[in-house]
């Protein structure tokens, strides 16, 4: 067993506190990776408050990792000692289901073993995440990544990122296109940066004045508050595609409105309590709300590729782990710009 160190929760009501525990050794289709970054996502704050009722305890947060591969098995054929690789949110999966088959493992029917507080393939071993020095994974579930990318920015590429180019791929959002943008933060501003680079007219929805000068800068063509009733109603009727990336409660309803005729309304973001949807604002303009998870193997890596390529990169501020339980207070008030990312190094 390799011992490694992390930061755990240990209950719902606990602080992310040091946490010392085992990974396995490199099996013959594993990689050994030192985690040098991992990426703080709102969901780590809902897991550790078990806001879904399905955490494991003690709990290593952290499903946005960006390392370097020290040690392969003598069946790895992708990886080498020294690659600079990514793990996302999830693990491994069933692959054998349709979805698993055609490189949509995000949706496996099978199980899919997500990057921590998730049981392993053997039904006992609990998974536990980035917030940690080392982590044994197979390699089909480690991603590339091109040395074009500023490691320290790549984690929040493999949810944050993920999360909003699938969407916009799979219904085809370009050019032509008017998206609003519901919520300016981790998810929010990697949609803003993907829309506008794929063409797409970008209105941000905020309920913040101050994120306005961002989201210019981050690509959108407009901006409105919320609370701004004139304006949300000149908006009425308007756009074709809506990203609601907010994990908070919320009004859908207020939003719906202002989709065009068979416009489309892409929840991203995981609100903790029911959402309550009106059927005549979805009924009287043939309206769909939809969800969209991450991306599957083939598409992250595709996404990856893509912003190294054109240089798409998350907006960041790196601290360490010595500051995480600072980092969620800060996160649950929103004041980040725009994803947290913690940097391993003092924690070897």
């Amino acid at each position: 067993m390799i011992p490694v160190k992390g930061y755990a929760a240990q209950n719902s009501a606990s602080l992310l506190a040091p946490f010392n525990f085992q990974r396995r050794e490199p099996g013959p289709n594993d990689v050994l990776i030192d985690i040098l970054y991992c990426g703080i996502c709102h969901s780590d704050l809902h897991f550790v408050r078990n806001d879904f009722g399905k955490s494991i305890y003690p709990m290593v947060p952290g499903h946005e990792i960006a390392g370097k591969v020290v040690k392969v098995g003598n069946k790895v054929k992708r990886f080498k000692a020294s690659d600079i690789v990514g793990v996302g949110c999830f693990v491994d999966s069933c692959r054998k289901c349709s979805n698993c088959k055609e490189g949509l493992q995000q949706y496996c029917q099978g199980g899919l073993v997500m990057t921590y507080s998730s049981y392993e393939k053997d039904g006992k071993t609990v998974t536990q995440g980035g917030y940690s020095t080392k982590i044994v994974l197979d390699e089909n579930y480690v991603l590339k990544v091109s040395p074009k990318l500023p490691l320290e920015k790549v984690g929040p590429l493999l949810c944050a990122g993920i999360t909003t180019y699938s969407p916009l791929r799979h219904w085809k959002i370009g050019k032509g296109h008017k998206v609003g943008v519901l919520g300016l933060g981790g998810l929010g501003h990697m949609a803003v940066k993907f829309a506008s680079v794929f063409g797409a007219r970008v209105t941000v929805f905020s309920t913040s004045p101050s994120k306005e000068g961002d989201a210019k800068r981050l690509g959108a063509d407009d901006f409105a508050l919320s609370s701004d009733l004139e304006k949300m109603k000149k908006l009425g009727n308007y756009f074709d595609f809506i990203i609601d990336t907010v994990s908070a409660p919320h009004d859908y309803n207020a939003y719906l409105g202002l989709l065009r005729t068979n416009g489309v309304m892409i929840c991203v973001g995981i609100p903790p309590d029911l959402a309550h949807i009106l059927p005549q604002n979805i009924i009287l303009a043939r309206r769909s709300i939809s969800g969209s998870l991450i991306g599957g193997l083939p598409e992250t890596q595709e996404m990856l590729d893509y912003c190294a390529k054109h240089k798409i990169m998350p907006d960041v501020e790196v601290i360490p782990i010595q500051q995480i339980n600072h980092a969620y207070d800060r996160m649950v008030k929103g004041d980040v710009r725009y994803r947290f990312v913690i940097d391993l190094a003092s924690l070897k």
